[in-house]
């Protein structure tokens, strides 16, 4: 039997504007990696966490791979126990993803252990308890996509793969700030009116149905956020310029990735995604801020296991 096993989950764009804590997908090129060990003791531990630039924690229950692990422990009555190394490649408080990404690659490779592998499927109930320690609220929009690859609309008990033209692309843009997950919920406190959820469920089935008939057209339509974007982009200084310097540059839709701060936008081709992104990070400099840019094809991979042995 296997004793070890390391695995990487790629950031994320949660809510994809119209879709709050239900519709996420992708980024490649950024991600976090988790290597996971059997021990004897019926315990799970989290041995080091790399690469992060605030403390995170090292008690299992409330760390986000830990509490995954503890989940699955318990969920499969398992003889043995998890030690675990993380290595944060996403930045905290980002909007792309970070505790969803740690407990997904925890899973990943925890699972690459057992001598019948569960599906990716199998592994969300876990991975929306590891999720639940730090947002508070277990929704798989991150969690769903890291899962599966590509755009994945995620409900409280199933994940949909939904499909995208291979060309389109996008491009995720995080400037050098944190916002804190759950200070970015505590923003959608208050009063909403049913014509707001009218609207933003017009919005969402528009860019589903454009996702299914390959549409650009539809997807621009309704890639429009009105209902969590009026709220939380008050926080985010530059947010307004950086998103119409993306729709300047030919985006079908443009909004917050997450929780924020980063910002997202989709295009119908690379080549117009590799053009916009420095017209979205001048518009942050000009606010104050540095940044750094990712370009992804939307059905970018998932989840994936680096090694075991």
């Amino acid at each position: 039997m296997r004793q070890q096993a390391s695995a990487f989950s790629p950031a994320s764009v949660g809510n994809v504007g119209v879709g709050f804590d239900i519709l996420g997908h992708v980024i490649e090129g950024v991600g976090d990696t988790v290597t996971v060990r059997r021990i004897e003791a019926d315990e799970v531990r989290i041995a080091a966490i790399r690469g992060a630039t605030v403390d995170l924690p090292l008690d299992a229950p409330g760390n986000t791979a830990g509490a995954a692990l503890i989940s699955l422990r318990e969920a499969l009555a398992l003889p043995f126990g998890f030690e675990v190394e993380i290595e944060k490649g996403i930045p905290l408080g980002s909007g792309m993803g970070g505790s969803a990404a740690s407990c997904v690659a925890a899973l990943v490779a925890a699972n690459a252990l057992f001598d019948a592998p569960l599906s990716h499927e199998a592994l969300y109930p876990h991975a929306l308890v590891g999720e639940a320690v730090a947002s508070g609220g277990k929704h798989g929009d991150n969690l769903g996509p890291m899962l599966l690859g590509g755009l994945v609309l995620s409900t409280a008990d199933r994940l949909v793969r939904v499909p995208v033209p291979e060309h389109w692309h996008s491009i995720l843009v995080h400037p050098e700030a944190i916002l804190e997950t759950r200070r970015a919920r505590a923003a959608l406190q208050g009063t909403y009116e049913l014509k707001e959820f009218v609207a933003q469920s017009a919005n969402l089935a528009l860019v589903l149905a454009g996702c299914h008939a390959g549409d650009a057209s539809l997807v621009r339509d309704g890639l429009r956020d009105v209902l969590v974007e009026p709220r939380r982009a008050p926080l985010i200084v530059g947010f307004d310029a950086a998103k119409q310097a993306a729709l300047d540059a030919g985006a079908m839709g443009a909004s917050i990735s997450g929780a924020g701060p980063s910002v997202f936008a989709w295009f119908e081709s690379r080549s117009e995604a590799e053009r916009a992104a420095p017209a979205v990070q001048a518009a942050f400099a000009a606010a104050g801020f540095d940044s750094q840019a990712w370009v992804s094809p939307i059905n970018a991979v998932g989840a994936e296991l680096l090694s075991a042995n």
